[in-house]
């Protein structure tokens, strides 16, 4: 019955917000992770079955709602949803923090049941201690001389900017350790190559204290993790993939560990950073990315280094028990002498169509001619929205086909690699690489987007037109 039905949602265990009851059942949870969605959207397709994991996860201590901004459009406008999904953190009703987490279900319930409880945990006795840094996660503790202490407060400050990302604790019981902080590794990490434990000496401040946390939290070889692989991968990155299970097999897990880090130690301050994986964690992406094949490696690691920039290489010799093909592997990377991984379709035999066919191995050609203004699509045969687009993409290359100054291109960008400075995180996406201008494409838009209620419904041969015809690279 009709009645019954707002009851009902209460027992789901992601909860459904309207316009008509945001406010009033929002304010009813401490802390509460919010998704605006739109049910055509891919990516809200693609998070929905992790978000509903996480949901069940976290159960009665942080609760998971949705917003479908389709229907409610009032309350995803006034919290400023401007694309989906949207993920934002609120503590009772009120908006509190985006969410920039992971959107894995792991993910989400590691960093939203950091969200519960104190900033920073209070430790009073040495056993406090010991429990509270043997954990899978670093730990950054304070020490501090009593609970007036300016260093203290600057230390919950930050706790509480940074609890997303991290653990924290502190404690004035002196015993423990002198004045100071702490940042402990994970047990299961402790290795012969660098401390365990790493002290903070800098004076005190939130940015000093994120620097610190940020330049020694992982060490010499973390565990890379789909979690925090981003935060990793800022720089340039070698990974080692094996059979690793820290839950399981600690030892065997470390045994691999150890001989990269035997090599890595020699290469500090080169550049270069390093770490592990569980390869079965990773499959999918060494597949698509690395060309690995199911046979590669074996139960040796599977080596790969990509750059902050998006460059890729494979180490194709067998991997030694003594180091000495992953040091023959990076003495050639570091004097120039690999050649890089590029995942790419053959280049086509034929190109005469008025829409150019990219591949990753022709991109430079035909994209980045110097002489050309080219606008490129990236799609999708799989994606709906790209099929619907075609004939309209078509009808555009056959309008501007007698302009010598102009190419209308297409890649696939599940078959080749996206070159740097193309964000591609939906299809169809489009971008024109104008003259004099090639390092700084610009993201086709249609103005007045919002105008616009589906995808699809924004492109027409003459909005295109219009829009590259008036670009000012023309």
């Amino acid at each position: 019955m009709p009645y019954y039905l707002p009851c009902f949602l209460f027992f789901l265990d992601v909860l459904e917000l309207r316009d008509a009851d945001f406010d009033y059942l929002a304010t009813e949870h401490e802390t509460m992770l919010v998704k605006f969605y739109a049910p055509w959207c891919g990516h809200c397709k693609k998070l929905a079955p992790e978000f509903e994991k996480a949901a069940s996860r976290l159960k009665g201590s942080v609760q998971l709602a949705k917003v479908d901004c389709t229907t409610n459009s009032e309350t995803c406008s006034r919290f400023g949803v401007s694309g989906y999904p949207t993920l934002r953190i609120f503590r009772y009703g009120k908006d509190s923090a985006p969410y920039d987490g992971p959107r894995t279900a792991e993910g989400i319930y590691e960093t939203m049941r950091r969200q519960t409880g104190p900033d920073s945990m209070h430790l009073k006795t040495k056993d406090d201690l010991k429990a509270f840094v043997n954990n899978h996660d670093a730990s950054i503790v304070g020490v501090f001389s009593g609970t007036d202490s300016p260093r203290l407060a600057e230390f919950l400050k930050a706790a509480t900017l940074l609890r997303e990302q991290f653990r924290f604790a502190h404690s004035t019981n002196l015993q423990l350790a002198e004045e100071c902080v702490l940042l402990f590794r994970p047990p299961r990490l402790a290795n012969a190559f660098e401390d365990s434990i790493v002290i903070f000496r800098d004076y005190l401040t939130i940015g000093s204290l994120r620097r610190f946390i940020r330049d020694h939290i992982y060490g010499l070889c973390p565990h890379m993790t789909i979690e925090n692989r981003d935060r990793l991968r800022v720089r340039d990155l070698l990974t080692a993939y094996y059979d690793l299970d820290y839950h399981h097999n600690i030892p065997g897990s470390n045994y691999w560990r150890n001989r990269v880090m035997k090599v890595a130690s020699k290469y500090v301050g080169r550049g270069l950073t390093f770490s592990i994986a569980n390869k079965k964690d990773f499959l999918l992406e060494l597949e698509e990315d690395f060309g690995m094949g199911t046979s590669d490696g074996g139960e040796l690691p599977f080596i790969t280094i990509r750059t902050r920039l998006g460059h890729k290489y494979t180490m194709r010799e067998e991997f030694t028990r003594d180091g000495a093909s992953l040091q023959r592997f990076l003495e050639d990377y570091f004097a120039g002498r690999l050649k890089r991984y590029i995942k790419s379709e053959p280049i086509p035999e034929k190109n005469s169509g008025a829409v150019k066919v990219v591949v990753a191995e022709s991109f430079d050609q035909v994209v980045n001619d110097p002489d050309k203004n080219v606008l490129i699509q990236f799609f999708s045969p799989l994606c709906p929205h790209c099929k619907k687009l075609e004939p309209v993409y078509g009808e555009l290359a056959e309008t501007l086909r007698s302009d010598p100054k102009i190419v209308i291109a297409k890649m696939n960008a599940l078959a080749n690699d996206v070159p740097l400075g193309y964000d591609v995180q939906g299809f169809p996406t489009i971008y024109f690489a104008p003259v004099g201008r090639k390092d700084e494409p610009v993201r086709y838009q249609v103005r007045h987007l919002s105008a616009y209620p589906r995808p699809e419904a924004r492109w027409t041969s003459a909005t295109v037109l219009d829009e590259v015809a008036s670009s000012q690279f023309i």
